[in-house]
């Protein structure tokens, strides 16, 4: 085989693992979204002694269980690599979360902000990491590593104050608006990286 037949063979893989990226990207976007207004409208006032309604409690459990499935998704759009068992990392604990978000919405608001910082800052971590991996094979990961920045020391601060009387699920809605904003930056930075290859 020769090298031309390999860059164009790894240059087609990049652009096919870019547009599946973009195309999950944009799913994510639309759930965050759509997750956000849900717990906007039903479930912003709870604070951190009160109990979880069954509508917060599907929303909080559902969160992460979806994080972990998406995990999933772009593996297989990824395909094998230095990501493989940090991504398989990012699902167990995701997988992990959702277990403890089902036990803690049993609990309080500010249990269940417990375990949501704590996912969150853990994912976070393994985000940036992935973001750095990849970004010589897929590129225009700067977007997804300053999210996960983001979303390490959200997590922490999540964490940190989710005892405090004041504390309630529009930030964990807050965290998620942002997640929804950088994947949306993501979509278009792949996109232009995109652009730039084919002329």
């Amino acid at each position: 085989m020769t090298q031309t037949t390999v860059t164009s063979t790894t240059s087609a893989t990049a652009t096919t693992t870019s547009s599946g990226l973009r195309s999950l990207h944009l799913v994510r976007v639309a759930f965050s979204l759509i997750w956000v207004a849900l717990v906007l409208a039903t479930s912003a006032s709870l604070v951190s002694t009160d109990e979880p309604t069954v509508i917060a409690a599907v929303l909080l459990v559902v969160y992460p269980l979806w994080d972990a499935i998406a995990t999933l998704i772009e593996r297989s759009l990824t395909g094998t690599g230095s990501t493989n068992s940090v991504s398989t990392t990012n699902m167990v604990l995701g997988l992990a979360a959702t277990a403890g978000m089902i036990v803690a919405v049993f609990s309080t608001v500010g249990t269940a902000l417990l375990v949501f910082g704590v996912w969150a800052l853990l994912s976070g971590a393994i985000q940036l990491v992935v973001a750095i991996r990849r970004r010589r094979t897929v590129g225009a990961q700067w977007p997804m590593a300053i999210s996960g920045g983001q979303s390490v020391i959200a997590g922490a601060t999540i964490a940190a104050t989710s005892a405090s009387a004041t504390s309630n699920l529009s930030t964990v809605a807050g965290y998620s608006a942002f997640g929804a904003f950088w994947f949306l930056v993501s979509v278009i930075a792949l996109s232009l990286r995109s652009r730039r290859e084919k002329r």
